[in-house]
């Protein structure tokens, strides 16, 4: 069989909704890396984030912090920060609006403020994420490679476009990723495949969030989790089962990749 990329997202993707792999999806990674296909995570996680999971499911290749990140063989291939100057005058805003921000670097979240408390409470644990700590200065010493802002949909028109450096992507109800304006999983994908010579049809990625969207569109085969929205299975090629029903499995099984 021609090897293929697989690209998978974390939550509610390798993840049931209590949040642990399945035993089939075990199976299914380990028959993958058997064929010898090239099998990656791409989450919005960072790597702080990702570490429990990228070890106990054995990934050596990992994009992390919506494709800011990449590692292959356990070495960082790609970098794409935010911009400094930019950030600086998003931190501005945010202080004067009083919204919460969430740096995120490759080994660390970190709070700006303590505004709107528990608005990042409920988005964090949804995920099963710690709390950040209070860090304000956290962002001049190292790179970030993207920001959490806490806020509703109805309030988006107070923050987006006003950034041209960056895009705003929706996770959670009461908050939203930060990224590079260029910068995706569906980007660092298509770096990867270039990188190691897979041809688009020979790409497969999985996802169910709206942070999947741009990847399974890009994807030869975009294989959407059945607890995914109408709205990100509209943007698939193959509608799987669920996270919490073998959706995986079913998926490698029906498209004859294992």
């Amino acid at each position: 069989m021609k090897k293929k990329l697989l690209a998978f997202d974390i939550d509610g993707t390798l993840l049931n909704s209590e949040k642990r792999p399945l035993e089939s999806t075990l199976v299914a990674l380990k028959r993958l890396r058997e064929a010898g296909h090239f099998i990656t995570i791409a989450t919005g996680r960072n790597y702080l984030l990702a570490e429990k999971i990228i070890k106990e499911l054995a990934f050596d290749n990992y994009i992390l912090s919506n494709g800011a990140i990449a590692f292959v063989a356990d070495q960082q291939v790609y970098s794409n920060p935010l911009d400094k100057d930019e950030l600086n005058r998003l931190i501005q805003y945010a202080d004067d609006q009083k919204l919460e921000i969430v740096y995120q670097g490759i080994m660390g979240n970190k709070r700006r403020s303590q505004h709107l408390a528990g608005r990042v409470d409920r988005a964090m644990k949804s995920f099963g994420g710690p709390i950040p700590e209070w860090e304000p200065d956290f962002y001049q010493k190292q790179d970030i490679y993207q920001a959490l802002a806490f806020y509703t949909e109805e309030e988006r028109a107070q923050y987006e476009g006003k950034f041209s450096a960056f895009r705003f992507v929706r996770w959670h109800s009461e908050a939203v990723d930060i990224l590079p304006v260029n910068g995706s999983k569906a980007h660092t994908i298509q770096l990867l495949a270039d990188k190691y010579h897979f041809k688009n049809e020979d790409i497969v990625t999985f996802g169910d969030g709206d942070n999947d969207k741009e990847m399974l569109k890009m994807a030869g085969t975009g294989v959407v989790m059945g607890n995914a929205s109408d709205d990100v299975k509209a943007m698939g090629d193959y509608i799987t089962s669920s996270n919490d029903q073998d959706g995986i499995w079913q998926a490698v099984q029906a498209l004859k990749i294992i």
